[in-house]
């Protein structure tokens, strides 16, 4: 007997076009909210707009971790509900096809995707963390080749003041310019000039060139008579400031790896509240990875409406309780780190507790004849339904008018 036969396959393909989509559709959502305040934060620093989809690729494998448990979870409850709807289901458990054979397939693509899940917050995700604070660093230190703002002073070395009126050509055309520079003696020149240019200097990377066209100079020295050049073309060179160096990686718990953080964890020579939040954030990652070999049971047990009935009620709750228990992990990693809960209770006791209800919601619809997971709520929002379509109903008709022969 082979390992996979036609209903196996049957149920891949089922499986895998929701899956994929949802997986897809998720990441894009995510992906399209945090452009829309990476643009706003990138240009208010001034910095090229290639750097955005830079900070985007690096938020990539966050988002992924997220994407990935919902749609494997919606993939396995649309197949299934597919099935469920159109009979078919009825037909592979009346020739002896249990749930949990139905699920081969569904529960290996889970273990390939829990895996692959696990390498992307034990080790991708940490990484590309780190590079993105990396480049925001870089942003709002200028060292991305951030602009000099139009309509702005802006400050250089802390004896340069700048201002630019106009910018054209993507920046390689200045208009309205106006400079104050200082130096240590005490003297003050203000220029200002029609039009400018920076320029690199070969050998010299600290150093760049403005170059002026068409201006004026006023020199101010103390105890002197201050002096006015006139210039058609004037190179005034400009000391870029030095950038700090941005730190190692590891200054923040997300940052580690799964290893480092369990050596972290165990290593007596850190302060405590250092071990404890290690712990907390290794539990919260083991915890959230671990918790998609659930996902199954979870989909199959909300995925079977009631008979004769095409309720999609089952798509809502899952939503709804993968995204609660995922706040309830972050909440409880947060009070783990603070010190106030072992990070052992309170990481695997919600987890126990997802898994006790599932494991009930799974036996109900396998294994109990007619037994439904949310059957409780399935009643009470039918009735709903019902009592809302009467209330449209007889909105539409309008009042009841009285017969004629009541009319005196």
């Amino acid at each position: 007997m082979k390992f996979f036969n036609a209903i196996d396959r049957y149920i891949f393909r089922l499986v895998l076009m929701p899956m994929v989509g949802i997986f897809l559709l998720a990441a894009s959502l995510l992906i399209l909210d945090k452009m829309l305040r990476l643009f706003d934060f990138v240009a208010a620093e001034g910095g090229p707009v290639g750097v955005v989809f830079r900070l985007l690729a690096n938020m990539l494998p966050e988002y992924a971790s997220l994407a990935i448990p919902l749609g494997l979870m919606l993939g396995i409850l649309l197949a299934f509900r597919k099935l469920a709807t159109s009979s078919e289901l009825d037909v592979m458990r009346a020739v002896g096809l249990s749930y949990t054979r139905l699920l081969r397939v569904p529960l290996i693509l889970t273990v390939v995707m829990a895996g692959a899940n696990l390498a992307i917050v034990g080790y991708l995700q940490p990484l590309s963390r780190y590079y993105y604070e990396e480049l925001n660093y870089e942003l709002k230190s200028g060292a991305l080749g951030a602009s000099i703002k139009v309509g702005e002073f802006t400050t250089l070395k802390d004896r340069i003041a700048l201002r630019i009126d106009e910018s054209q050509d993507d920046g390689r055309k200045l208009i309205g310019i106006f400079a104050r520079v200082a130096d240590k003696k005490g003297q003050v020149l203000s220029i200002s000039a029609r039009q400018g240019q920076f320029l690199a200097l070969q050998g010299q990377p600290d150093t760049i060139i403005f170059r002026l066209i068409d201006g004026q100079i006023i020199q101010d020295e103390p105890g002197k008579v201050s002096r006015v050049l006139t210039f058609s073309r004037h190179d005034m060179p400009i000391d870029l400031p030095e950038v700090e160096k941005f730190r190692q990686r590891g200054g923040k718990d997300r940052e580690y790896l799964l290893p480092e953080l369990l050596r972290l964890s165990w290593n007596d020579a850190l302060p405590k509240a250092e071990r404890v939040s290690s712990l907390a954030n290794f539990n919260y990652r083991m915890v959230e990875v671990i918790m998609m070999l659930m996902l199954p049971f979870l989909a199959v047990a909300l995925a079977i409406p009631p008979k004769r009935s095409t309720s999609a009620l089952g798509v809502f709750v899952s939503i709804v309780m993968v995204v609660a228990y995922h706040k309830v992990n972050e909440y409880a990693q947060d009070v783990a780190t603070l010190g106030r809960v072992d990070p052992w209770v309170a990481l695997w006791g919600p987890f126990v507790i997802f898994g006790i209800l599932i494991a009930w919601m799974y036996y109900r619809v396998a294994y109990v004849p007619g037994g439904q997971a949310i059957g409780w709520l399935e009643t009470a929002s039918g009735r709903l339904v019902k009592r809302l379509k009467s209330l449209l109903r007889r909105k539409r008709r309008g009042p009841i008018l009285p017969a004629p022969s009541d009319v005196h």
